[in-house]
């Protein structure tokens, strides 16, 4: 089942606008528009998540030195 824009922003813990405002910038996560309505696939917004999972905000290198 598709998902509207409100329902979209719930599963994600936003607010509408930022979803709005990702669409503009073509950013964000995939979705379907079906005429004016703006909606949202459940897999995509949870492949998005996964795509945008962050492990670490450590450079890499930070990393390698920690190693060493």
């Amino acid at each position: 089942a598709l998902l509207t824009e409100v329902q979209a922003a719930e599963v994600l813990n936003l607010s509408i606008r930022t979803l709005q405002a990702w669409r503009t910038k073509r950013s964000g996560p995939a979705f379907v528009r079906a005429g004016r309505a703006i909606r949202y696939r459940r897999r995509d917004l949870y492949a998005w998540m996964d795509a945008n999972t962050v492990y670490s905000t450590l450079p890499d290198i930070a990393l390698h030195r920690r190693e060493s």
